[in-house]
């Protein structure tokens, strides 16, 4: 059971972890032991509700194809278990992400007070620019 939150939580056939080689330089172990750990999670298959699955949709994050699919490659660790939790760190922050419900824009006006002294600002500093010019008689 991965848990996210308090009322929320995924199977752990929902997720699923594949161990692979870590790219980039190494040593003796490169190509021998598969410390990555490649993150799978179906976003419309899973037990989310509604809700969740289309914000987690609607999220720009590269990490989300256009399938829904959550993909999620750890190697920074040199141990398997470690770059497993990573990756499920990783995969909560996103979930955690769209469970904070996102504020209402409620459209304002400016004041008219503020209206007034804009509209003042503007005429004075015209009245100024135009002691600029030319005197004519």
């Amino acid at each position: 059971m991965f848990i996210i939150s308090n009322n929320l939580s995924l199977s752990d056939d929902e997720i699923k972890l594949s161990a692979i080689r870590a790219q980039g330089s190494g040593g003796q172990n490169v190509n021998k032991v598969s410390s990555a750990i490649h993150l799978r999670f179906d976003i419309m298959a899973s037990s989310l509700p509604d809700k969740y699955k289309q914000r987690l949709k609607d999220l720009a994050d590269s990490r989300i194809s256009n399938d829904g699919i959550i993909i999620i490659k750890a190697q920074q660790h040199r141990t398997q278990e470690m770059n497993r939790e990573a990756a499920l760190k990783r995969l909560k922050e996103i979930i955690s992400r769209v469970l904070i419900e996102p504020k209402v824009r409620r459209p304002t006006k400016p004041t008219k007070g503020s209206q007034n002294r804009r509209l003042d600002g503007k005429q004075r500093r015209g009245k100024i620019k135009n002691l600029r010019n030319k005197v004519s008689d």
